[in-house]
């Protein structure tokens, strides 16, 4: 029989938390003081106020605890890791998803709170990201201004299938019901109006030119009173949203006055702007040291596709996984901004749109590591590789054969010259050997 021994402890002493609403189970692991090697652990339960939560500090600090692991259960686990953090204690938040009961163990509070102790002395598991006090501060705000953002989307939308209830086909002729010109036409039908030239006669600019179509679109034989009263609401909660949304702005921007280095770097990225980079770096900071390379970056933001294999074969459509919808919505955007410029990785998203649908048809991967780049290095700036990168890297005469054997299926003889491009003058043919 060969003498083994058991791997050293990643940490001596340590505490799982097993978190709830009201209440937390708290289990503590320190070295035996009766037995060499041993391991004693006490539990005990806390509530969530933070008179409790410092009494849990101040237990955690008489038996010099290290450390403290914790489950991420909803919202309920940031009082308990922001006190600790506070209190100087190393926390480790790990995923629910990543954290299971042993096989046929019993699942209880206390059970659970003792399984994450020995996850965390023996360091089974990495701890998630959690941004520093100042980060996660300014992330309340640009969530929240995010949720506004999509109320008021919400709101347009229910506008405009009001109007289509009431047979207004305003949406047909302008697209967007809600710019200047439409804005003053459905101010004015909410105020009771319903001459179709009076409407029509409000519109600006280029706007003037569809007078005709308006007329038609904006007969309210169909609209009646509760219509106006319905459309008016609407209109005062827009408008509402948009001053809370223009307050938050301001806010945000001035939360964001340490950053602004940061801020014109990624400024600088092809279809990003100000309120983009302000929203990136409210989830991932301006630290990335937390994330050695980009990948570990794009792996984190569930932005590289997972490979499941078993017996040999592959599994599933590589699909990323559920990451956090903030980044993946900034992002998003971002992306089909891109679309339309003429860079590089607007020639990468037109590219992937030839063979893939267009939701699939993502640079947001390449966003996030030119953004990882840039923040790696203050003193970095973007270089845009072109439109015509791929172009230039391509081998031509392979396109060429490519081109030529596509048209002799169908049915086409081809012959390939080669010319000068400065000139247009054709070149003497050289024979490969």
């Amino acid at each position: 029989m060969e003498e083994v021994e058991d791997e050293p402890l990643f940490c001596d002493r340590v505490a799982g938390i097993d978190i709830g609403k009201a209440v937390v189970m708290v289990t503590i692991r320190v070295p035996s003081e009766a037995r060499k090697g041993g391991r004693q652990q006490e539990t005990r339960e806390f509530g969530t106020t933070r008179r409790e939560l410092l009494a849990l500090a101040d237990w955690l600090r008489a038996w010099q605890v290290e450390r403290a692991g914790m489950e991420s259960t909803s919202d309920y686990w940031k009082p308990v890791f922001f006190l600790l953090e506070r209190e100087g204690f190393d926390c480790l938040l790990y995923q629910a998803s990543q954290v299971k009961a042993l096989p046929g163990r019993p699942k209880t509070d206390k059970l659970d709170s003792a399984w994450l102790a020995k996850i965390t002395e023996r360091g089974s598991l990495a701890g998630s990201f959690v941004p520093p006090e100042e980060i996660r501060r300014l992330r309340t705000h640009t969530r929240y201004r995010r949720k506004l953002v999509q109320v008021r989307t919400a709101q347009k939308e229910r506008c405009e299938k009001l109007l289509e209830d009431a047979h207004l086909k305003l949406s047909s002729v302008i697209s967007d019901i809600h710019g200047v010109s439409g804005r003053d036409m459905l101010g004015a039908i909410a105020a009771g109006e319903r001459n179709p030239r009076v409407l029509a006669d409000k519109a600006r600019g280029v706007m003037r030119g569809k007078i005709k179509k308006l007329e038609e679109a904006l007969d309210c034989s169909f609209f009646t009173p509760e219509h106006a009263f319905i459309l008016q609401m609407m209109l005062d909660s827009i408008d509402q949203l948009t001053a809370q949304i223009a307050v938050l702005d301001e806010k945000i921007a001035e939360m964001c006055r340490p950053y602004e280095r940061q801020i014109a770097q990624l400024d600088q990225i092809p279809g990003f702007g100000i309120t983009t980079a302000q929203d990136l770096i409210a989830e991932i900071g301006v630290d990335m040291s937390v994330f050695p390379t980009a990948g570990h970056l794009a792996s984190w933001a569930r932005q590289t596709p997972r490979v499941t294999e078993s017996a040999g074969k592959r599994k599933g459509k590589n699909a990323t996984g559920r990451g956090n919808p903030y980044i993946g919505g900034t992002l998003g955007e971002a992306s089909v901004s891109v679309g339309r410029t003429q860079s590089f990785l607007g020639a990468k998203y037109r590219r992937l749109c030839t063979h893939m649908p267009k939701k699939k048809a993502q640079v947001m991967r390449t966003q996030l590591v030119i953004a990882h780049a840039l923040l790696s290095d203050s003193a970095a700036e973007y270089q845009d590789l072109g439109p015509d990168y791929y172009e230039r890297r391509a081998d031509i005469r392979r396109r060429a054969r490519n081109h030529a054997r596509a048209l002799e299926r169908l049915g086409y003889k081809v012959t390939i010259e080669p010319i000068d491009p400065g000139t247009g003058e054709l070149l003497p043919v050289t024979t490969d050997r």
